[in-house]
């Protein structure tokens, strides 16, 4: 054999062990989509009047697609918490793809310029990304591969929040593109220090919280709270609890305990909306600010090699019986 011929072998062996290597780490994705989403920036009290005039602008978002074809794909959209897009999050797109579940994760944050909201949480609105999640819903529930009654929403801390509340049948009608609606709901460890008005009413949809009872970020026992008023009407809700997990229980990135010195917390206040999208403090009536004496800072976020793979084993049984992938 010639030494041009070794070489060229020599190269397509190369080729052949990158394309490997490549498809191992992606085996699932058989198509990658940027895709534009355009949408406002609104603060609580505009998201919460009602209101659609807040300042405009584009948030890109990566639809992932399972396999090619022209059949229609069930799909979760992902809201990501205050630190913004992180592997934990890529995790979840790699066990949704192995199902046979679109992914399309929203970056709620680099269109507004913003890095983190980590430990000053007043640059963005606490429902700011349930806006964008709507406006996502809207934008794919008309791309030609998925199928618009078959997409779910999941988030994580503060994208839990809105993943949790973007559940509830007043915002569906201010902020939902009319004949759009999310599948089932799915909120890891929210915030539910936050008492809306008309919060028990929920859309007839499934919603299920994940949280660990050693969270110091956004402690269970609120959450438990509104769990529990929610299912006294009747709610399709589940609070499923991990003894001695933290905050981010699920990121595998983070085995090493991360203490977060600054982060701002909410774990010790209460707030109420009360007339015209207004939110007040319980104890004070006075309107809510990241100033209030109530907000502390200082969280700790862990991995937990117990709660993660059954938290995701639940995850599995919900896109099973809702997605039917």
């Amino acid at each position: 054999m010639s030494t041009n011929s070794k070489n060229l072998l020599v190269r397509i062996a190369l080729i052949c062990i990158c394309n490997c290597l490549v498809n191992a780490g992606h085996a699932q994705v058989a198509r990658m989509e940027v895709i534009p989403i355009p949408s406002v920036t609104l603060t609580d009290q505009e998201f919460l009047s009602g209101r659609d005039d807040g300042k405009p602008v584009t948030v890109a978002g990566e639809l992932r697609l399972p396999r090619s074809g022209t059949d229609r794909l069930p799909l979760v959209i992902m809201l990501h918490a205050s630190g913004g897009v992180g592997s934990s999050v890529t995790d979840w797109e790699e066990y949704f793809l192995s199902l046979g579940v679109a992914t399309f994760v929203i970056d709620s944050f680099s269109g507004r310029g913003i890095v983190n909201t980590i430990n000053d949480q007043s640059q963005l609105g606490r429902l700011a990304q349930a806006e964008d999640a709507y406006r996502a819903l809207a934008t794919l529930s008309k791309h030609p591969r998925i199928d618009p009654n078959r997409i779910m929403l999941m988030g994580f801390s503060r994208g839990g929040q809105n993943a949790l509340y973007a559940s509830l049948s007043r915002f569906q009608r201010m902020h939902a593109q009319p004949g759009t609606q999310f599948a089932a709901f799915i909120a890891f460890y929210p915030d539910c220090t936050f008492t809306y008005l008309e919060d028990e009413d929920v859309v007839g949809k499934p919603v299920r919280i994940f949280q660990g009872t050693a969270d110091n970020y956004n402690p269970v026992a609120s959450c438990r709270a509104y769990v529990e008023r929610l299912k006294t009407k009747g709610n399709d809700v589940q609070l499923t609890e991990y003894a001695g997990a933290g905050h981010f229980f699920d990121a595998r990135a983070l085995k090493q305990p991360q203490q977060l010195s600054q982060a701002q917390t909410t774990r010790n206040c209460r707030f109420v909306e009360v007339e015209n999208g207004l939110l007040v403090n319980a104890k004070t009536r006075q309107p809510f600010s990241y100033s209030d004496s109530c907000i502390e800072r200082g969280a700790t976020i862990v991995y937990d090699e117990n709660a993660a793979p059954k938290a995701k084993a639940a995850v599995g049984e919900i896109v099973s019986a809702v997605l039917k992938p």
